[in-house]
């Protein structure tokens, strides 16, 4: 209406970056081998940005909460790319903040108008840029992972965007392409030890979010199968209960056969195995290092838990257990999970002593019971406007992985 000559919709981009074969399933998230498609195209019930205010920003940082501990190792082209990006996130969360500001005094005039066209012609360059960058990435997998590592390392940090974190998340543990997803359907046709187990917490496992609402959930359904089918593959572990929110997120982002898949080697490469096996032995072990960071690096809040008798495993196990699924809101808790994958354990230990550290002071004044009630309502939200916050903060706690490895 404009007179505009009409730009070229974003899936016939990214079909040609990526190339992939395949079709979208109704209703169902994508995996490798699904053609991508946009936010406004995918299903609301699985996208874990749909039951928050993070949206489009998560695609990447905004450059005031950037983390940037590598990127004095990148090449001047890799600093200018990283620079790009974050330019448009800049230009992207001013308009959206003008955008905001329309919508809540319903103003029609002239200016707003301007505002909002604004605002969608930088989405749209910053959009068509990250799905290009991302579907290069993901069509030379191999060189990203061996000559562009502290590249992708940086981009990872900075948030995966929703529609390649199916893709992404299996290439990272290599679990693109399994034997045991051959097994998987045979698999549903026995019968588990633990199936009365999953099937009483099933119920639980996000119980807020739209697609594992109701008893007879599509969630519901394939988050059941897939718990039962790794009960029978490792009937050392069958099932415990945290892990359920993990392959819930799984399967918020792909099928369930490929959430299974990722999900067993996450349990293989991950230390997941470990930590919940029936002794529960090393979370044991991840709370003994992670009290020593406590008591190396904020003495004072660590005799304060101990006058108080606030053991770490009261607020810390959960955070090994789910990876922070159960702590924060999934766009946040999503990009600790992003950095999981490429990183491994540590991000939780970067993250739990980032928030000790960020809210020290407020701690010491409490007793055991403020303190309870301050990690259950306060802590969860503190980071939900700026998740990159957080993940800056984590990667400024000293760490040192020889150390905690002895």
């Amino acid at each position: 209406c404009c007179g505009e000559e009409e730009k070229p919709r974003r899936p016939h981009l990214v079909m040609l970056v990526l190339g992939f074969p395949g079709e979208t399933l109704p209703g169902k998230p994508h995996g490798v081998g699904a053609v991508l498609v946009p936010t406004a195209m995918a299903s609301p019930a699985v996208s874990p940005d749909s039951s928050s205010h993070e949206g489009l920003s998560s695609v990447n940082s905004a450059p005031a909460c950037s983390p940037t501990s590598d990127s004095e190792n990148l090449s001047p082209d890799e600093l200018e790319l990283l620079a790009k990006l974050e330019e448009q996130n800049r230009l992207l969360e001013a308009d959206s903040k003008s955008m905001r500001s329309m919508n809540g005094s319903r103003r029609n005039s002239g200016s707003s108008l301007v505002s909002s066209s604004s605002a969608s012609s930088n989405l749209s360059h910053l959009e068509e840029d990250t799905w290009i960058l991302w579907g290069r990435i993901v069509n030379e997998w191999e060189e990203w992972r061996k000559k562009k590592e502290k590249l992708l390392k940086e981009l990872i940090r900075k948030g995966i965007p929703h529609h390649f974190r199916a893709i992404v998340w299996q290439l990272l543990c290599s679990a693109t392409d399994m034997p045991v997803k051959n097994q998987y359907s045979e698999l549903l046709k026995m019968s588990s030890p633990c199936e009365k187990l999953i099937r009483r917490d099933i119920a639980r496992t996000y119980p807020e979010h739209e697609f594992f609402k109701g008893q007879d959930s599509l969630g519901q359904e394939v988050l059941f199968n897939v718990m039962k089918a790794y009960s029978l593959v490792d009937r050392e572990v069958g099932y415990c209960q945290g892990s359920a929110f993990i392959v819930g997120l799984l399967l918020m982002q792909m099928p369930e056969e490929e959430a299974f898949c990722v999900f067993v080697r996450l349990m293989q490469e991950y230390r997941l195995r470990e930590l919940f096996k029936p002794s529960m032995a090393e979370l044991g072990l991840c709370i003994y290092q992670f009290e020593y960071l406590l008591q190396e690096q904020l003495p004072e809040l660590n005799i304060h838990f101990r006058s108080q008798s606030f053991l770490t495993s009261m607020y810390a196990s959960s955070w090994f257990l789910t990876l922070f699924l159960t702590t924060f809101p999934l766009p946040v808790a999503t990009r600790v999970f992003d950095i999981f994958m490429y990183e491994g354990l540590e991000i939780v230990f970067r993250v739990g002593m980032a928030l000790l550290q960020f809210n020290q002071a407020e701690l010491i004044q409490l007793d055991m019971e403020g303190m309870s009630q301050f990690f259950q309502k306060v802590i969860p939200h503190q980071f939900d406007s700026c998740p990159d916050k957080l993940i800056l903060k984590a990667f400024q706690v000293k760490y040192n992985p020889k150390k905690m490895k002895r």
